[in-house]
């Protein structure tokens, strides 16, 4: 069985290469199925790693208050859900002195500006760092880390210091690269900052450079970007994930004191906790995966189509040559797996190939994406699997159709 099974798939490999360009043909539109599926997971799965990574940062025992929950604000006819009214300063203030729920820290802050242009001795910085107005506790609560210097303390924040922290960024390959960064001063809209401390390299999400960042005191921030409806996010963060639940239902209450609204009146802010975020995401990247497959599934159908319709053709041409093996004595099993091995070769070749162009494409849609690649190892195996099936099911019937052939009408065929 082992010799016959050897001989069949050195039969299959010279057929393949005195058909070199039907074989390339060939294998190129299993690829194209492959690849449309690996491509497409991968890049799935770059988009779920990134954004999981980016939100688990914040850490499960977390909770924000925002103008809105983390939804989509119309509903499915159209209708548009309450307009709620921004965080203004005085309400973040407001809770934050009120809310007093054991072992919670709650962080006030907002984006001063997307477009600050930081100047440091006689260079500049485009006008692309964003300027964050923060207090003492924005580091811990959103997942950030000091990795140079220190953070803001509370001395800082009520005296409102002209002190900064900078992102990563300003000391990788910016204004700072070439010297110490702490007790440098940097210029904000003409207001010299001291540098004391250096955050974490955290990477883009969406086009959007965490590292080009610069955080102020808060109160700094109002003074220096004044506008009209700034928008607050209060950010509480508690020790124990386990009362975590509890101090989100104090969270709301206390928010709904401060907005005055009585018993009968749905709540007019959000409350979005870190874990929710993740868990959202979880259910977006997997449609996302289901529709990928499907879409995958349906290209390889049109492939194995394809390829069905291939061995066909060669069966045909080769009816010469099925007569003269059959009256030499193979059998119709012989025949049957010659041409079933070919096709499986040929759906396997088209699968690596289809796998590897799949995974280039991934990465190259990441990196423009500015997501984190990751080796698709399922969408491999799914590839490997799929490739297999697509060239068992259109090897079948050209093997069986090979096998029935009749020697003698064979032989009599041309």
């Amino acid at each position: 069985m082992n010799g016959v099974f050897r001989e069949n798939i050195k039969i299959a490999l010279g057929s393949i290469r005195s058909q070199l360009l039907r074989t390339i043909l060939t294998i190129l539109i299993i690829a194209l199925g492959i690849m449309a599926l690996v491509g497409i997971l991968s890049v799935v799965s770059a988009l779920d790693n990134t954004l999981n990574s980016k939100f688990a940062a914040m850490g499960s025992n977390t909770f924000n208050i925002n103008q809105y929950e983390f939804k989509n604000r119309r509903r499915g006819g159209g209708e548009v859900d309450q307009i709620n009214p921004i965080i203004s300063y005085p309400e973040a203030k407001a809770f934050k002195e009120k809310y007093e729920y054991p072992a919670t820290q709650t962080a006030v802050y907002f984006t001063a500006t997307a477009k600050a242009e930081i100047k440091f001795e006689n260079e500049k910085t485009d006008p692309s760092i964003s300027v964050l107005g923060v207090d003492e506790f924005y580091v811990p609560n959103t997942g950030s880390e000091v990795i140079q210097g220190r953070n803001f303390n509370v001395f800082d924040v009520a005296n409102n210091r002209y002190v900064c922290l900078v992102g990563n960024a300003f000391v990788k390959d910016g204004l700072l690269k070439n010297v110490n960064p702490i007790d440098q001063i940097i210029s904000v809209r003409g207001a010299k900052f001291r540098v004391i401390g250096v955050l974490k390299e955290k990477g883009s999400t969406f086009g959007n450079n965490q590292d080009q960042r610069v955080m102020i005191p808060i109160q700094i921030a109002r003074s220096l970007f004044s506008a009209p409806s700034i928008n607050y996010t209060i950010s509480t963060m508690v020790s124990r994930k386990e009362i975590l639940d509890a101090a989100i239902d104090n969270a709301r209450l206390t928010m709904r004191r401060v907005r005055h609204l009585n018993p009968v009146e749905d709540n007019n802010f959000g409350i979005s906790r870190s874990d929710d975020l993740v868990q959202r995401i979880a259910e977006m990247t997997g449609t996302l995966n289901i529709s990928a497959f499907v879409i995958g599934l349906i290209t390889i159908l049109g492939s194995s189509i394809a390829l069905m319709n291939i061995m066909i053709v060669s069966v045909t041409e080769r009816t010469r040559e099925i007569g003269v093996r059959k009256s030499l004595g193979a059998k119709r099993s012989t025949i049957a797996w010659q041409f079933f091995m070919e096709t499986l070769v040929i759906g396997q070749l088209g699968g690596l190939v289809g796998m590897i162009l799949g995974m280039l494409i991934g990465y190259l849609f990441a990196s423009l994406l500015d997501f984190d690649f990751t080796i698709p190892w399922m969408a491999m195996i799914t590839a490997v699997i799929t490739s297999f099936i697509v060239a068992v099911v259109s090897g079948l019937y050209p093997a069986l159709k090979a096998s029935k052939l009749d020697p003698v009408e064979a032989l009599r065929y041309e």
